[in-house]
């Protein structure tokens, strides 16, 4: 049996080699397959990519390419075991659920469409923050234990982007764009009454969907706050808006795809991505109701204070925002 396979697969690799062009045509397609799971690996593990002109990126895959195909030609004679082996190896992994073939394909357009992208990060002059205005009534206020705006949380990624590619890879943050999206779509402004600053809880605001811009900022961040997303709200003296931690350049460039590509594709083209960075180099992404889509563009105004929603025992006071 062992020798019936031998010649079998020896037959098949000689003919696979046998017009030159079919030969090419399969190693270059194999060292893509190849070559593109291991860039990510090296990207994710070893050396992560960060300039304006992804030079070092495109050179970096090229050269691993090269390295496959070079590598194809030379078991040329035994081609057919190099497919047998990628194919296995695909299933196992798949089958563990580890990393199949549609991860790779998805990632890889992650990597290189996210290039494409636009991202506007605002950087303002290094002060000190002022107090934020009514910090404990606003803290209170983000109700995320409330089971009412947990409830509401899990009714908004069970109905958006459930099917949406890679999903479980991407979790977390399809999750956290399902509840913007119900929020962002829900939402009417409605001004407070006359001569007074009324803070409604993420839970009343869940009977109507409507108050303004402070009332907003808060049901979003207890939404968010409820399935484990880090929030923040920014103050700017005549506006508040919430925004969520991404972390990362990595983070930011996965959910710039999401947004651009996959979630909010037709809304967000062409669009911009804003978003802030803190003193410790965190990412934050702007969710204010501004635009129909995360990372819509800010109102302008100068950034006055901070209430960083992880700290209920600190102030922000002296902080300095970036």
């Amino acid at each position: 049996m062992a020798f019936f396979l031998t010649s079998f697969f020896d037959k098949i690799s000689a003919w696979l080699i046998a017009n030159k062009l079919r030969e090419n045509v399969l190693f270059l397609i194999l060292s893509f397959l190849i070559s593109t799971p291991v860039f990510i690996y090296f990207r994710k593990n070893i050396y992560y990519f960060d300039a304006e002109i992804p030079y070092d990126k495109i050179i970096v895959f090229i050269l691993f390419l090269l390295l496959f195909l070079l590598i194809l030609k030379w078991l040329r004679k035994k081609v057919l075991y190099s497919i047998f082996i990628y194919i296995i190896t695909f299933v196992i992994a798949s089958i563990q659920g580890n990393y199949s073939l549609f991860q790779v394909i998805n990632a890889y357009k992650i990597i290189f469409l996210s290039d494409e992208m636009q991202k506007e990060e605002t950087f303002l002059e290094q002060k000190t923050l002022k107090p934020f205005p009514n910090k404990s009534s606003v803290f209170k206020s983000v109700d995320f234990a409330n089971s009412k705006v947990r409830n509401f949380a899990l009714y908004a990624i069970n109905t958006h982007f459930t099917k949406t590619p890679n999903y479980a890879v991407n979790r977390k943050l399809i999750q956290y764009f399902a509840v913007f999206k119900e929020i962002n779509s829900r939402w009417n402004y409605v001004n407070d009454p006359k001569g007074q600053e009324y803070f409604a809880s993420g839970s009343e605001s869940l009977l109507f969907f409507s108050g303004d811009c402070d009332d907003h900022a808060i049901l979003m961040c207890a939404a968010i706050k409820s399935i484990g997303g880090s929030m923040r709200l920014i103050h700017t003296g005549r506006h508040m808006y919430p925004e969520i931690l991404l972390g990362t350049e990595k983070e930011l460039e996965i959910a710039m795809y999401l947004i651009s590509n996959e979630l909010f594709k037709d809304i967000s083209k062409g669009r911009t991505i804003y978003f802030h960075r803190d003193e410790k180099g965190k990412i934050w992404l702007n969710l204010d109701y501004t635009a129909h889509y995360p990372g819509g563009p800010f109102l302008g105004e100068e950034v006055l204070s901070i209430l960083d929603l992880q700290q209920p025992n600190t102030t922000i006071q002296s902080a300095f925002f970036q």
